[in-house]
């Protein structure tokens, strides 16, 4: 990659590492799913304004709009709300591990639900070694029971495996251009989520906050509006390969932004977690071995989101 593309690559690591940052801070003025709903209905909001600017239009089929409620079932409205639920129990850097393991699910489910993408003896052991970064941070919370902090991280693990179904489905929307996927996508998950939140949260019972509010148009302009300018920029100059780097950074963003900011400790069960995860997936994606062995490389991790919020060709 060029060098303005590895920087575009950190800044779009620091950007959704920041969700962390932005929900952790959000939960201290609103509940979990009204977080949830902000975030899918602004970012909806914007992207149609960028729709309109650019000139696009959204298609009016059926059967795409219920490709669209699907994918932000699974990719949006669901591992949101267990993403920000984990996080009223676990710290954001935590999280930003557990989100990590998307991309070990991504490839074991699309080697049974696709026929370009399957199993090989390198991806098993990056996948186990992924997973066992996985258990090592659950371990403290499974002996002598499991604590509320066991469960939000179990949460974690199930959004990280919802998005990568999400993933995988979204790779149908291949004929749409990813800023009408997006849209579509978020505009679908905001139908979804608001009679949820007007029944269980009753958002209107909450006074808003200026830092609540603060963290609320971060997490919809900085980590989902501007990271997805970066992310498509890179897309196109680099390609969705090289993209995935991000899942490899964003867990380290998340930690240093959660230590400076929220004083957030660092545990050691978190880093040799989080060293077993970036080991799995650097050997699932290949490069490093490629190096070792001396042959060129060729991309091979699937093409999955790490943060959710596009359906076409998109990192985990």
């Amino acid at each position: 990659m060029k060098t303005v593309d590895w920087i575009r690559l950190v800044g779009l690591s620091i950007l959704w590492g920041g969700t962390f940052l932005f929900q952790a801070l959000s939960l201290r003025a609103f509940p979990a799913l009204t977080i949830v709903f902000f975030r899918v209905f602004f970012g909806a909001c914007v992207f149609w304004l960028l729709l309109l600017v650019m000139r696009q239009s959204m298609p009016r089929d059926r059967r795409t709009w219920g490709a669209f409620f699907i994918m932000g079932l699974i990719n949006n409205a669901i591992p949101f709300s267990l993403i920000t639920w984990e996080q009223i129990h676990v710290e954001g850097g935590i999280a930003s591990i557990m989100n990590a393991v998307t991309s070990c699910f991504a490839v074991v489910l699309a080697h049974f639900l696709t026929r370009d993408e399957r199993l090989s003896v390198r991806k098993v052991v990056g996948v186990l070694i992924g997973f066992a970064g996985a258990y090592v941070l659950l371990q403290p919370e499974l002996d002598g029971g499991v604590s509320m902090r066991g469960f939000g991280q179990m949460a974690g693990l199930l959004a990280s495996l919802s998005l990568a179904l999400g993933g995988i489905f979204g790779k149908r929307f291949k004929t749409l251009t990813p800023m009408v996927t997006a849209t579509g996508m978020l505009t679908c998950s905001s139908l979804v989520m608001l009679p949820i939140v007007m029944v269980i949260d009753k958002p209107w019972t909450y006074a808003a906050t200026t830092s609540g509010v603060g963290a609320i148009a971060g997490l919809v302009l900085l980590s989902t509006v501007l990271a997805y300018i970066l992310y498509f920029s890179v897309l196109r100059s680099s390609g969705a390969t090289n993209l995935l780097l991000v899942t490899l950074l964003m867990p380290i963003s998340a930690h240093i932004l959660g230590a400076t900011f929220l004083s957030e400790p660092l545990y050691a069960t978190s880093v040799i977690g989080m060293v077993c995860i970036v080991i799995g997936l650097s050997i699932i994606d290949g490069r490093v071995v490629a190096r070792i062995r001396g042959v060129p490389w060729q991309g091979s991790m699937p093409t999955l989101p790490p943060q959710q919020e596009e359906g076409n060709d998109r990192p985990s």
